[in-house]
């Protein structure tokens, strides 16, 4: 694996302007008119840039930098560079790995060992793109062509989860990456992978990639909901596997909490009758983000209050079945919290009428 060293420190400089498809966000500001001096262009230049700084100290007047301070501050920014020029090196010959053609006529050890090194290269890559500008030049590199169109897809159930858990590092809190993601077509491969993918680890990493690509994304929402994604998150948290499920119901609550428009949709998808079954299942862990996401649906939204009063659902007396069975375990207080608010949103109001006004 790669040093995070070198990543995980880079000194905060000023580089070359990215180019058009896939910046790593937000760029900084214009030094024209401003009164600011130019951001230097070489070493030679920060570091007169620094010595300039240090010497505009009014009172009282700075010592002269020692000529060992000076080649330590030169090394250290020279050593920041290297650093920096290695790492895209280290990329580049990931995706070197990545571009070649499977061996077309190879025995089975042959092929295993192909399959390992490239597992090794999209290893690699996740762990250097956990750095904002390098998830930034693997975009520039085309290297998310190369995950989307080709890994996401892979025979290997270990090529397909680690090309979606790049997707997703590469994308977190990054517009201008998920933009281009969600451009190449990768959400609705994302959808498929958690929906029908026979591997749990590819389902789960999936869905971490759609996470990334739909929070705080108006974009990557509202392809969401063109694919139908909240019924493939529904069906994500019928399965067996527990993290699918807490994550799965963990997502939902967050997209209600950040987008109450959509509460409708839900609705009218009968998700309130879907979470209740889902309560009603053998009692464990996962049903807290269940009745979390529940809460987050009825919360200033009578219609989903009503459709929790309907009768046939009996949600009255689980929910004060549940909260007699977490008295007193401190380890499902905010399940209980959850049981109680319920309680009082939807069962404390004499009528719809008073809810509606």
């Amino acid at each position: 694996m790669a040093d995070k060293g070198s990543g995980g420190s880079r000194l905060p400089l000023a580089l070359p302007p990215a180019s058009q498809g896939c910046s790593s966000g937000g760029s900084g500001s214009s030094a024209g008119g401003s009164g600011n001096p130019r951001p230097p262009r070489n070493l030679q230049g920060l570091l007169q840039m620094a010595i300039t700084a240090g010497s505009e100290e009014p009172d009282p007047p700075p010592e002269p930098m020692s000529e060992e301070r000076r080649q330590w501050l030169q090394e250290a920014m020279s050593a920041a560079f290297r650093g920096q020029r290695e790492e895209v090196e280290q990329m580049k010959n990931c995706l070197r790995v990545l571009s070649q053609p499977a061996p077309p006529t190879a025995g089975e050890a042959e092929l295993a060992s192909d399959q390992q090194e490239r597992e090794g290269a999209l290893e690699l890559l996740a762990d250097l793109c956990e750095n904002m500008d390098n998830a930034a030049d693997f975009c520039q590199l085309s290297g998310m062509h190369l995950l989307v169109g080709r890994y996401l897809e892979a025979a290997a159930a270990g090529l397909r989860w680690r090309a979606a858990q790049l997707i997703g590092t590469c994308s977190q809190n990054v517009a201008a990456i998920q933009e281009q993601v969600l451009g190449l077509g990768a959400l609705r491969k994302l959808l498929r992978l958690l929906d029908r993918d026979a591997c749990d680890t590819v389902r789960v990493k999936a869905l971490f990639a759609i996470s990334c690509l739909v929070r705080e994304q108006e974009a990557g929402l509202l392809q969401f909901l063109r694919l139908d994604g909240f019924s493939v998150l529904m069906r994500a948290m019928q399965q067996q596997v527990q993290k699918l499920k807490v994550k799965s119901a963990f997502l939902l609550q967050n997209l209600l909490v950040g987008h109450p428009e959509h509460k409708g949709t839900l609705c009218s998808m009968g998700m309130v009758q879907q979470l209740v079954a889902l309560v009603r299942t053998e009692h464990s862990p996962f049903h807290e983000h269940v009745l979390g996401a529940l809460c987050s649906l009825v919360t200033d939204f009578p219609q989903g209050v009503r459709e929790c009063r309907e009768p046939e659902l009996g949600l009255e007396e689980l929910l004060r079945h549940r909260c007699q069975l977490l008295q007193q375990r401190e380890e499902f207080q905010e399940e209980l919290e959850f049981c109680e608010k319920l309680l009082q949103t939807c069962f404390s109001s004499p009528t719809d009428d008073s809810m509606d006004r």
